[in-house]
């Protein structure tokens, strides 16, 4: 009201803006403002229902005495967006932030749903950090085809090496185009966004049980009317994500990472909210949580099943109150009661699907870190989703500057690869691409394919597709356009995976390394126009979240 009391010619202005938009005095007077920060756009799938779910948030808002202005920030869609999503994650989370200081609102639901739009949304909010829920827009509905559960994209990755290894046609491929996806909503195996939907749950950024709601079950659009009420409430006691997000929040959402069999994109946008938040963030943690949390979420593409299965099975909630000993129930959440306090008594009751901690998938969890010469500030690998057999590795590189290189030799006999080749994708991290995009799921050569090769060894500085799957060692930082070892590796060099003992080397003389770096010189930053450019001048890197380095908090407040 601060806005719309004054008698001054500012709220004059104010109110006769409001009242030409059709509202009487009654509808805004007294009343706690409630922005709705939509990213609804016809470019992105899985958020194509947030048209209809404003209309539910806002009924919950005036159910609770409250006046909802629902306004429209960045939509980020993973097909359509070139040449990342990711390069613009940072610019999402800046618009968000600063709609949310800009305008007048006593707090603000946040709906987000693909890969990239649940990350900025935080990332935004607690820069801001005005009272804030999130509402993740849901799973898709699970698909079957030829009498099989399907998910997206998991199942479009093996569609794809089937019609390579000659194992099926592309007519079979497009019949699968017309199944995989029967509703909107994000992708419905534990890709990244489903994963970081969970860990938002897990953060206490949504209701209890919002992460794996379908999109389009009549419980998503209730919980979003809840949401609205609760938002109202945010606005009267002045709930702030600082007061609920800390460290044991962050502790806690690697410790769920881990048991979820999640994306290794979650890597990089927890550092990057820890970054806003001005908490501690070290990949050695990650990893020492990933040795001690046990492995319970049988999901695609580490595992079988499918989000309305795990939404079935008790969803993140079942999986909290399993977890229960590995986590920091004091921790908060936004609705002001602590993560303990809103557990459900028992885990699930399909031990199919998330499997108890007594009886686990495995007794470790889905993702660890490598170090070592050929990336001292580490790189990730997702274990689940691999082949154990090829965590101990040595072989010859075989390696590709950019995507167009791989293109062009990947299928050349000339180039050499053979199964026990370590295949390195390099020049696509988040200055050299820009913008770090999911090109590290390496294809394997055509004529491997048909000799019955599923998985190599495959290392790149980019990322990978949270749906994907293999042994792909990912994020390599220091990257290859900054200078990084990446960018020294010659095609037969011997590189060495371990991943028990946490190492990734390149087997060559120090001084060899050396010399090949001072003969390469420094790797400038070539930062162009407009917003790539300015990306490229303040990117961070992957080990730090790729956000920008003007918009972490460092602690201070």
């Amino acid at each position: 009201m601060t806005w719309f009391a004054g008698e001054d010619l500012d709220g004059f202005s104010q109110r006769s803006s409001l009242k030409g938009m059709g509202l009487s005095d009654e509808a805004f007077e007294g009343r706690p403002i409630i922005g709705i920060a939509n990213s609804f756009s016809d470019y992105v799938h899985c958020n194509a229902h947030f048209r209809a779910l404003v209309t539910h948030v806002r009924r919950g808002v005036e159910q609770s005495g409250g006046l909802a202005l629902e306004f429209p920030v960045t939509s980020l869609g993973e097909p359509f967006m070139a040449p990342t999503t990711m390069l613009f994650r940072n610019l999402m989370a800046m618009d968000v932030e600063e709609c949310v200081r800009a305008y007048p609102m006593d707090a603000v639901v946040l709906l987000g749903g693909c890969d990239k739009t649940i990350p900025a949304m935080i990332m935004g909010a607690l820069s801001a950090d005005r009272p804030a829920i999130m509402v993740p827009g849901g799973p898709q509905l699970n698909a079957t085809f030829d009498g099989a559960d399907v998910g997206t994209c998991t199942d479009c990755w093996l569609a794809a090496e089937s019609v390579r290894a000659g194992r099926s046609t592309r007519a079979d491929q497009r019949r699968l185009e017309d199944a995989i996806i029967r509703s909107a909503g994000h992708c419905s195996t534990m890709g990244t966004a489903s994963t970081m939907a969970s860990l938002a749950e897990a953060m206490g950024f949504t209701l209890a049980g919002a992460a794996a709601t379908p999109a389009v079950d009549a419980r998503h659009a209730r919980l979003a009317e809840r949401a609205g009420r609760v938002a109202v409430d945010l606005a009267k006691n002045g709930h702030r994500p600082s007061d609920f997000f800390g460290q044991a929040s962050l502790t806690n959402a690697m410790t769920v990472l881990q048991a979820l069999g999640g994306s290794t994109n979650a890597v990089v946008h927890l550092a990057a909210i820890a970054g806003r938040a001005g908490l501690d963030w070290d990949l050695g943690t990650l990893d020492r949580i990933g040795r001690e949390t046990p492995w319970l979420v049988n999901l695609k593409p580490s595992g079988r099943f499918l989000m309305e299965d795990f939404f079935e099975a008790g969803g993140v909630p079942a999986l909290l109150s399993e977890l229960r000993d590995h986590l920091d129930l004091s921790a908060g959440t936004v609705e002001g009661v602590t993560l303990g306090e809103r557990l459900p008594e028992r885990g699930s009751g399909r031990a199919d699907v998330i499997a108890p901690v007594s009886a686990p998938l495995d007794p470790a969890g889905a993702i660890r870190v490598v170090r070592g010469s050929l990336a001292p500030r580490g790189a990730v690998i997702k274990v689940t989703a691999g082949t154990p057999e090829l965590y101990d590795h040595t072989g010859p590189a075989v390696v590709f500057d950019g995507p167009e290189d791989l293109e062009r030799r990947l299928e050349d006999p000339a180039t050499g690869i053979v199964p026990e080749s370590v295949l390195i994708l390099r020049g696509l991290g988040p200055v050299g691409a820009p913008g770090m995009p999911e090109r590290g799921h390496v294809p394997i050569p055509t004529h491997l394919l048909r000799q019955g090769v599923t998985d190599m060894v495959r290392i790149s500085d980019a990322r990978m597709s949270g749906t994907a799957y293999g042994t792909c060692v990912l994020h390599v930082t220091p990257e290859a356009a900054l200078g990084g070892p990446l960018a020294l590796v010659k095609d037969g060099d011997l590189v060495r995976l371990d991943v028990a003992g946490g190492r990734l080397d390149l087997l060559i003389e120090e001084e060899e390394l050396a010399a090949r770096a001072a003969a390469m010189g420094p790797s400038p930053r070539r930062a162009g126009r407009g917003y790539q450019g300015l990306y490229v001048r303040h990117v961070l890197q992957a080990d730090q979240g790729c956000d920008f380095d003007f918009l972490r908090r460092d602690g201070e407040i």
